[in-house]
């Protein structure tokens, strides 16, 4: 009976210790400090919580470099993601993808307009904010000349930029849930094609009937015009995309690919933009800025190794942080919870939840992935299901779930750069409809049976 209060006691001050860390989290992201400040601090707070509950330092070490072994894997993907953004600015590729993608959007149809062109863009770039931050922002800075709803448009653009994020051979969390998962990138993008086909063509209805209520009244046109200005536009600076979506279709290594694209667009770069070699290598350090247009600088700019150093420090920080909680088995009343769950779709349901958690408590993508992750993957064994089917379901609620949580990085930072805020989850359609259309499939299925 003693040991029983003592351990209840033992996981209160867990618990405490946990929602003192997702205090610090949130408002470190409400606030728009740089979030491995309040991860660092997180990680040590909960060493010592349970150094002082006896668990041996070294062990705790152990847990944390362990769990952050697993982003190592990641590390290179993301320094070449970002390699590859700069570049493609600096070759005229993102320019060019935002000239040509903009120009023949029918006012009409902005909005079913605005989703079918973040998703194709974020399949291309594997990222939501290079895709919010690039085309999103030209087509926010339409939608508010146009007079129409901001959010509406923001939910559009979001949600197409986690289309990309979600399936693209580019994306760090498709990246980051094979490596965890130990599963094969390719197939696992096969399986998110297929899990996300019929919410994807809702989402497109959903749209399309949204943009002829609400058309704009008017277009844009100067911002469209000021890019053939600084950039030499012509369909052959689109070359690096086209690289990326035939290397990919051959599933060549991602690695390969990225490199590949790299060169073709460090070519055009100095013969087509005419950069010099010094210039692109600076660029691709250190990120694109256009400095003579203060329009386009608010849309093309970014990128580089440095800016996925910080990304970088952020996912190994969240990978030691979670290690430490699963290690502990400071979650184990959830783990417990799943054990009890006999059908599919109740699984389903308790991994969308628990995501859901993981996703508000770590604010961040990578955490409720990892968080996700650990918490399920035992039950996932018990019931014979085999690690695709774990990595599909992570990525239809981790991934797609996170953000839809106001004060997660995911949804935040997105937000701030189409400048706007949470009013935008209502409409971001795809996000909820991927959990929901999944959830009710496996439901008939069992219906059936």
């Amino acid at each position: 009976m003693l040991m029983n209060r003592k351990f209840i006691f033992q996981e209160m001050k867990s618990f405490f210790s946990l929602i003192i860390c997702f205090v610090i989290l949130a408002f470190s992201v409400t606030k728009g400090y740089f979030i491995a400040y309040s991860l660092l601090l997180s990680l040590i707070i909960l060493f010592i919580t349970f150094f002082l509950q006896g668990f041996p330092a070294r062990n705790l070490i152990i847990m944390s470099f362990s769990s952050s072994k697993k982003a190592f894997a990641i590390i290179q993907i993301l320094l070449l993601i970002g390699a590859v953004t700069s570049v493609w600015m600096a070759a005229g590729t993102i320019p060019a993808l935002v000239y040509y993608g903009t120009k023949f959007i029918n006012p009409q149809y902005f909005i079913i307009s605005a989703f079918v062109l973040t998703s194709f863009i974020s399949v291309i770039l594997g990222t939501s904010f290079g895709t919010v931050s690039t085309v999103g922002v030209a087509l926010m800075i339409m939608a508010r000349e146009g007079n129409i709803n901001p959010h509406l448009v923001a939910g559009a653009i979001i949600a197409g930029g986690y289309f990309g994020d979600r399936c693209s051979p580019m994306s760090s969390s498709a990246h980051l849930v094979a490596n965890i998962t130990k599963t094969k990138l390719y197939k696992n993008l096969s399986y998110m094609i297929t899990s996300a086909s019929l919410p994807l063509i809702a989402s497109s209805l959903i749209y399309f009937f949204l943009s002829v209520s609400h058309p704009i009244q008017n277009r844009n046109s100067h911002f469209i015009s000021e890019i053939p200005q600084f950039f030499t536009i012509h369909p052959f600076v689109l070359l690096p995309a086209f690289a990326v979506v035939v290397l990919c279709l051959l599933k060549v290594e991602v690695k390969l690919t990225l490199l590949a694209s790299i060169g073709i667009a460090f070519v055009l770069g100095i013969m087509v933009q005419h950069y010099s070699l010094f210039q692109i290598i600076k660029l691709v350090l250190f990120g694109f800025r256009l400095e003579n247009s203060i329009n386009l600088n608010e849309a093309l700019t970014g990128g580089g190794i440095l800016s996925m150093l910080r990304v970088s420090l952020v996912v190994i920080l969240s990978t030691s942080l979670v290690g430490i909680i699963v290690g502990t088995k400071t979650l184990t009343v959830i783990e417990r919870l799943l054990k009890r769950i006999t059908y599919r779709s109740s699984l389903f349901f308790g991994t969308t939840t628990v995501a859901l958690a993981c996703a508000a408590f770590g604010c961040t993508q990578t955490i409720a992935i990892l968080m996700t992750h650990q918490l399920v993957k035992e039950k996932y064994e018990q019931e014979c299901l085999d690690n695709y089917q774990l990595a599909t379901d992570i990525e239809n609620t981790a991934v797609v779930i996170s953000p839809l949580i106001p004060w997660n990085i995911a949804g935040l930072v997105p937000a701030t750069i189409l400048m706007t805020d949470s009013g935008f989850i209502p409409y971001a359609v795809y996000l909820y409809l991927i959990p929901l259309f999944n959830w009710v499939q496996f439901k008939l299925a069992e219906s059936k049976n």
